[in-house]
């Protein structure tokens, strides 16, 4: 619509601005506080945004500290747009600062500019562009700003207990055109029981990789005790002459720190980046750890899983016509005491259940002592490409870009899964790469700009 697209160019300043502010505050989740569920930054993330809407015109509500949203219009039923301002750790490898927020050739960068700052904010300045316009609406419309979404979600079950469900909406926290389709999301640990960590003169006596199940990791370390540091580093030097990849090592008085450098990438997408702890189980399989507990974990993950990231090896390669193959990613691993813990991230397409893919999870594992525990789990999505909200979505993409309103299903889990009537739109544009979790990642001010006035021109749609 002309009108809401002429109120978002007028409105553009104060939505860099605004999204600038947001991003500037570190809003990784960390131990509770009184008032504040997900810790500090989280918290002035949720304010911040918060105190921009009222400033902005709107009603606003914040539950406890769990989840607060921004409201315009009248009537029974609501219209909803649900984001986070929650965000994965930052990692290394940044050219900017993660949290300086700062404009170079046209881009914002910073950790949650795209996923998923930027685009709530696009959203937030899309209703404002609708209420200055004074655009008649039957519904009332909600920004919902969440805080949980990258570790488990738990702030929209609390708001869904409070508050009844949005007759229609979406998330704009996956990529354009239309998500109609997720697959179902897995999270749980590989553990098996460590007495023996070495044999000889040589153990491994910490490893540690990784930040989240839902991120390629992108660093891994082990500590290898020995009296013979030459032997390790020479079987090193060999292996990075067969293998490419970045691993270095650092003498210490009683052996060898071995660390591995990956490649950070989105869970749902484990392909785009390099895993920093299976290139170090590569290089681990060299010790002389035969016969040893933690060898023999070893060797199992690189028989069954190496570099792959489809599961073909631990026969769990599912896939089907609607959402493709299933994605497998390793995402964290730690030695303790007595144990050692693998925490995986596997996403299953979405003609499958849970069951299929446990199934055979298990069967593999057989004849190990090697448990799963901590299993969590996302059923798939799935909307009839005729149901309204897509149609009507379809519609709005196409009338803004001129390009045709394909329908898309992803791995990533979104918000679409745990509120009702919701779907993943945007922000990603086809052609623009994914730089959900991964170093230097950015939003284009242009697509900032570009969203709000599709997310406008969708709310009205919704709510009219």
């Amino acid at each position: 619509m002309e009108i809401i697209n002429k109120k978002i160019d007028e409105l553009k300043d104060g939505l860099i601005k605004d999204t600038q502010e947001v991003l500037r505050i570190k809003s990784v989740e960390e131990a509770a506080l009184p008032g504040k569920p997900f810790g500090e930054g989280v918290s002035k993330a949720l304010e911040t945004a918060l105190s921009i809407s009222e400033r902005l015109g709107f009603k606003t509500k914040n539950l406890d500290g769990y989840v607060g949203y921004a409201e315009y219009g009248e009537g029974e039923e609501y219209v909803a747009v649900l984001g986070h301002l929650d965000v994965v750790p930052e990692g290394d490898g940044w050219n900017y600062p993660p949290y300086g927020a700062e404009i170079h050739e046209g881009k914002i960068y910073a950790r949650g500019a795209m996923d998923d700052k930027g685009p709530i904010m696009s959203a937030l300045y899309g209703l404002k562009a609708v209420m200055d316009a004074e655009l008649p609406l039957s519904k009332r419309v909600r920004i919902i700003f969440g805080t949980n979404e990258e570790t488990g979600s738990g702030e929209i079950a609390y708001y869904n207990e409070r508050e009844k469900a949005p007759v229609a909406g979406f998330t704009p926290d996956a990529e354009f055109p239309i998500i109609y389709a997720e697959k179902g999301l897995t999270v749980f640990d590989f553990v098996k029981p460590i007495k023996t960590r070495g044999k000889g003169n040589t153990e491994i006596k910490t490893l540690t990789g990784g930040q989240r199940a839902n991120m390629v990791p992108d660093y891994c370390q082990a500590y290898v005790v020995t009296d013979d540091p030459a032997n390790v580093i020479s079987l090193l030097s060999e292996f990075k002459y067969d293998n490419p990849y970045k691993i270095q090592y650092e003498r210490v008085e009683d052996g060898v720190i071995i660390k591995s450098y990956g490649v950070s990438a989105h869970g749902s997408l484990p392909e785009l980046g390099k895993n920093a702890i299976m290139q170090m189980f590569a290089f681990l399989a060299e010790l002389p750890l035969q016969g040893t507990d933690i060898g023999s974990f070893i060797h199992f993950v690189n028989e069954n899983i190496g570099m792959e990231t489809d599961g073909k090896s631990f026969g769990v390669d599912l896939e089907d016509a609607a959402s493709g193959k299933l994605s497998f990613n390793v995402g964290t691993v730690e030695l303790k005491d007595n144990s050692i813990v693998m925490s995986l991230n596997l996403r299953y397409p979405v003609t499958f259940q849970l069951e299929d893919m446990l199934t055979r999870l298990e069967r593999k594992l057989l004849n190990t002592d090697i448990e799963i525990k901590n299993l969590d789990h996302q059923s798939p999505l799935y909307f009839p490409k005729d149901h309204p909200l897509i149609t009507t979505l379809q519609k709005v993409y196409k009338e803004q870009t001129g390009l045709e309103p394909e329908l898309l299903a992803i791995g990533g889990g979104t918000y679409a899964k745990e509120m009702a009537n919701i779907v993943a739109f945007g922000p990603i544009f086809p052609g623009k790469p994914d730089l959900d979790h991964q170093a230097n990642e950015y939003i284009e001010i242009d697509d900032i700009i570009k969203c709000a006035k599709i997310y406008g021109a969708a709310i009205y749609e919704l709510a009219k």
